[in-house]
């Protein structure tokens, strides 16, 4: 038995992990990949407090000791399951069944990617999911963004200080962003969009080089690009839980400041519940909300 089973172990989950073991709980860690989860694949971090720059593993590896060493258990496992038995949880993994008092559901989501081929592949090396984490990498640069919603929007406009050329590609012909960033971004006589278009193919020499992009009468055109952003969308890792938790109409957990759900003893925290900002430091300081939350449930059983 458990006191509280943590399902994810990103920087939400880790931080969860870290706060729960020093309230002196008994915890378990069940992640379904690597730890870590997508920041490991960001080269330099340079907006996290105190750490002006360190590797995405670096520091998901600091975590994770961090976490160990304070006593918690990590296993390998993926959680498929959630069952309510009076004040408990059960969570079942594909391997085994365990029981907790609470649970943290820190599973994060996953970028929705443009399915090309070497998309994984040039991730880090010309391939970026968040602007404000690797746009400073491409200053002066040319780079493009792809998307139509407020994300891809607010990408360029941020990009667009700091790149030398931004273009925006968009597969229909309006966005679905904000009108008045769009108005601001369209202010700015370094963007140009692209309409009606999508990124057909990624050309690379070790580092991406450029991009083809197809119009919708198939007319192909190639644009030399240091950097592609893709914000075409996020995919929240919740579908297991659905029938449990409340979802909103994007599968993101419906959860206020304070990490509950609207099951007793169950909370969120991380990229998988409903917030506005996305960032590391949100994560970790989810992760902290909700064990605090998680122990004072447990505290009052």
């Amino acid at each position: 038995m458990y006191d509280i089973i943590i399902i994810g172990a990103g920087p939400a989950g880790l931080t969860s992990a870290i706060y729960a073991c020093r309230a002196s709980k008994k915890v378990l860690i069940l992640e379904a990949k690597s730890y870590g989860g997508q920041i490991i694949n960001t080269l330099d971090i340079e907006n996290y407090p105190g750490e002006a720059h360190i590797s995405g593993f670096d520091f998901a590896t600091k975590l994770y000791n961090q976490a160990k060493d304070l006593g918690a258990e990590i296993l390998f496992e993926k959680a498929v399951d959630i069952n309510v038995i009076d004040n408990l949880k059960e969570v079942i993994t594909t391997k085994n069944t365990y029981m907790s008092k609470a649970v943290i559901i820190a599973t994060g989501s996953e970028n929705r990617k443009l399915g090309l081929p070497n998309e994984d592949e040039l991730v880090g090396r010309g391939i970026s999911y968040c602007a404000t984490c690797d746009g400073a990498f491409y200053r002066n640069k040319n780079v493009a963004v792809v998307g139509g919603g407020n994300t891809a929007v607010e990408d360029a406009l941020y990009l667009a200080d700091i790149a030398s050329k931004v273009y925006l590609i968009h597969r229909r012909n309006e966005f679905r962003g904000e009108q008045s960033t769009v108005n601001h971004l369209k202010e700015k006589n370094n963007v140009e969009f692209i309409y009606n278009s999508n990124v057909t193919k990624l050309n690379e020499n070790e580092r991406l080089e450029s991009i083809e992009v197809t119009n919708k009468d198939g007319l192909v055109k190639t644009i030399d690009v240091a950097g592609l952003f893709v914000a075409v969308g996020k995919i929240p890792e919740n579908q297991n839980f659905a029938k449990l938790v409340n979802l909103d109409e994007s599968g993101y957990v419906k959860s206020g400041e304070d990490c509950t759900t609207n099951v007793a003893g169950i909370f969120v925290a991380g990229d998988n519940r409903i917030k506005e900002v996305r960032q590391l430091v949100t994560a970790t300081s989810d992760g902290a909300i909700a064990a605090i939350n998680a122990v004072k449930y447990i505290n009052d059983l």
